[in-house]
């Protein structure tokens, strides 16, 4: 079981959970050989396509109420419609080491963008690029129109720069905050005028409203260009090192540790910031399956929901209320606090968001009610409105339908109750939950009690 329990960690980490489905083969299976199915399954790349073109802005030129208000319907529509195809592409895809790569540089590079087509623009690149080279990511992200417009980039002019984006490129996406001054920033913001997108969403070079002067960069002096800027940061091996550090803290432990980050630096600098070989290093270490290091990592809102779909095969009759649950928990796809993300970690839980948690996966799998009231995001206020208008409370019944067929005839013949719930969670077991387990007298009840439990939000 010792090698069933390493690859249960893998696929904890890597993706977003082992199915029994999956327990035959894994148990016959070597780490080395795990790793290389994880990355076979992924090596295919489908796009989201759920937003076909841009919502009009100039119905908001016009200053009409009524075609604001139509455009803002539109707007929430193609978001949520947005939302949905990632979240059920998740859920289903055997490529899920692509899909949680992806949800990581989603909230690396974070960007709200107020059109839905650019957000889907941007998703892809961090799709497409996952499992591929970090600074061709880099490139393709600074030139993207959601980034270029959330900061601020397409404002950065020859004599008046916005120091916005050149600032964040360093300290978010790459070096790190301290390892570069205020000179820098000013710098490297004046190599990025003239950087924007036209109207069809495409970049574009505006070399009239470039600075073509010299400028001096983390010490070195030429009449840099944006690419250059992006060139030199990855010279520096200080983008290995942060890098590194957030990755690890999201497969590995929320406790850095300075020489397997090191090593990881290494590795990543010395392959030119390819992310496989990367990530490939990390998975086959005999540290990533120490006991400190498993079960350890609070779920985040939507590696909790994705593990619930792919475990039970979930049909959603209404699949809105998958973003209801991302707001109560606190992660919205394509909807980040701010440049920096969401904190993640121990971070996602709090007295309201832990009582969400505990509760949304019986709910789920029972059809049965919950009250939204008090956790939505500002854009949405419309939309409660409307269904306290329509209901009074926010109460909303999940039409849910799980494949409780496929799920327990997948489970093997004559496992026991204790090692299902060894199975289903990461974390060793409690002396209440055996308690409880031991008390059970049906699988179904059983398993619903073990995806209520506290264990169940640890991976």
């Amino acid at each position: 079981m010792a090698n069933l329990k390493q690859i249960k960690h893998l696929v904890s980490r890597a993706g977003f959970g082992l199915g029994f489905d999956e327990f035959k083969a894994a148990a016959n299976t070597g780490i080395k050989q795990a790793v290389n199915d994880l990355f076979k399954a992924s090596a295919n790349y489908e796009p989201l396509t759920a937003v076909k073109s841009n919502v009009d802005y100039s119905m908001v030129i016009k200053g009409d109420p009524a075609s604001r208000k139509m455009f803002q319907q539109q707007q929430r529509q193609q978001d949520r419609e947005l939302n949905i195809a990632w979240v059920t592409y998740m859920g289903t895809t055997k490529g899920q080491l692509r899909e949680k790569m992806a949800l990581f540089w989603h909230n690396h590079f974070a960007c709200r963008a107020k059109q839905s087509l650019y957000a889907q623009q941007l998703a892809n690149i961090q799709r497409v690029n996952a499992l591929g080279n970090f600074k061709t990511m880099t490139l393709e992200v600074a030139k993207s129109p959601a980034m270029l417009q959330f900061l601020n980039n397409q404002q950065n002019l020859k004599g008046h720069p916005n120091e916005n984006f050149a600032r964040e490129l360093m300290e978010l996406f790459t070096l790190g905050r301290g390892n570069y001054t205020e000179q820098d920033v000013k710098e490297s913001a004046r190599a990025f005028t003239g950087w924007g997108y036209d109207a069809a969403g495409e970049f574009r070079f505006r070399p009239f409203v470039h600075d073509t002067g010299q400028k001096t960069f983390l010490g070195k002096t030429g009449n840099f260009k944006g690419e250059d800027i992006i060139n030199i940061l990855f010279e520096n091996k200080q983008t290995a090192r942060f890098l590194s550090t957030k990755l690890y803290k999201y497969l590995v432990n929320e406790t850095p540790d300075p020489a397997h980050i090191e090593a990881m630096a290494d590795i990543f600098y010395k392959n030119n910031y390819e992310i496989s070989p990367w990530l490939e290093h990390v998975f086959t270490a005999d540290w990533f399956y120490d006991d400190k290091n498993v079960g350890n990592l609070v779920k985040s809102p939507l590696e909790l929901l994705v593990g619930l779909n792919r475990q039970f095969n979930i049909t959603y009759e209404k699949p809105g209320v998958l973003m209801q649950f991302q707001k109560i928990l606190g992660q919205t796809l394509f909807r980040p606090p701010n440049v920096a993300g969401w904190p993640g970690g121990r971070n996602w839980i709090d007295s309201s968001s832990l009582m969400y948690r505990i509760k949304i996966p019986s709910t789920i799998l029972n059809g049965g009610v919950i009250d939204f009231e008090g956790k939505a995001d500002p854009e949405d206020e419309a939309f409660l409105a409307t269904m306290r208008t329509q209901q009074q409370a926010v109460n909303i019944r999940v039409q849910a339908q799980p494949d409780w067929n496929k799920f327990l005839g997948s489970i093997p013949k004559g496992l026991g109750k204790t090692s299902i719930a060894q199975f289903m969670l990461e974390p060793k077991l409690s002396s209440a939950l055996m308690n409880n387990i031991s008390q059970s007298t049906d699988t179904k009840a059983l398993v619903i009690e073990l995806v209520s439990s506290p264990e169940y939000q640890l991976a």
